[in-house]
């Protein structure tokens, strides 16, 4: 057989499917991550590279798989803001997690990687949330002395009661917040969609880690904070669909969801808006 019939029957046979490979979505968010390479980069900081958010990506996909069903560049803006807050997404650290919300990624901190935010702006000398169980010895007072007493039981019995979370100021200032458990399920039924739509998510994987989140976000609303650490916080629980050079400057408001501080926005129309338009619209 001639080399020009040989060709002929290669491409009769790829005509009729063949050879045909299928492509695994793994494998198509892989070679997406490899051919946005270069762009990526251009929106990370130097201290980061593309690869290493390639590596970060297929680890997330590979504990959570449902992931790959998403909106690959929601994905990828999601793995972004991760890697620029400097907090590993979707591992046992707890710092960060990517959530599937529909065909989209939502971008959500953990309650430690809130505190590993805020230490880091060299404000704070402590910050720490923990539960408060029925056996416990746990008393407070607000008002001009405000005081904080909490001896845990020895052995915690049943479900936490209440969550509070507590500051200390490198200057020694201090400021404390406790919510008891019904308050925190009342927020989370107000202000998170996923737990109004009944989706997994963190609330209903990691009740206390989501509660602990949001007693510190509630403490930390009049806390002194850095430009940077502000902006770290508007990030958490976003939902984009863009690659910007800077990650905090554009949030794609299509499906846009706020979990622990402000009320659920529906579908809106505007592609790209600032987080100052965001937030002014959610006052």
């Amino acid at each position: 057989m001639s080399t020009k019939e040989n060709v002929k029957n290669q491409l009769a046979q790829r005509a009729a499917g063949g050879v045909q490979k299928k492509v695994s979505p793994e494998q198509s968010l892989n070679s997406l991550l490899k051919r946005m390479g270069p762009e990526i980069q251009r929106a990370l900081p130097k201290h980061l590279d593309a690869d290493r958010i390639a590596r970060i990506a297929m680890t997330a996909v590979r504990t959570t798989p449902k992931l790959l069903e998403c909106d690959q560049m929601s994905f990828i803006a999601a793995i972004m803001q991760s890697a620029q807050l400097g907090v590993e997404p979707n591992t046992g650290l707890g710092q960060a997690y990517l959530i599937p919300y529909g065909k989209q990624v939502q971008f959500q901190l953990g309650y430690k990687g809130l505190i590993d935010l805020a230490v880091r702006s060299g404000q704070y000398k402590a910050i720490y949330a923990h539960e408060v169980y029925e056996d416990d010895e746990f008393e407070f007072t607000y008002g001009l002395t405000k005081d904080l007493i909490h001896k845990p039981a020895s052995v915690p019995t049943g479900e936490p009661v209440g969550y509070y979370a507590v500051y200390h100021l490198q200057n020694g200032g201090y400021d404390f917040v406790y919510w008891t458990r019904e308050r925190i399920d009342m927020h989370a039924k107000k202000f998170s969609m996923a737990v109004q739509k009944g989706w997994t998510s963190p609330w209903k994987t990691n009740f206390d880690a989501m509660a602990k989140k949001t007693v510190l976000k509630e403490v930390l609303k009049y806390a002194p904070k850095s430009i940077e650490f502000q902006k770290s916080v508007e990030a958490d629980s976003t939902i984009k669909n863009e690659i910007s050079k800077d990650m905090s400057d554009i949030i794609d408001v299509t499906d846009y969801t706020v979990i622990d501080d402000e009320p659920v926005v529906e579908p809106v129309t505007e592609q790209k808006q600032s987080v100052e338009e965001v937030m002014e619209k959610l006052v």
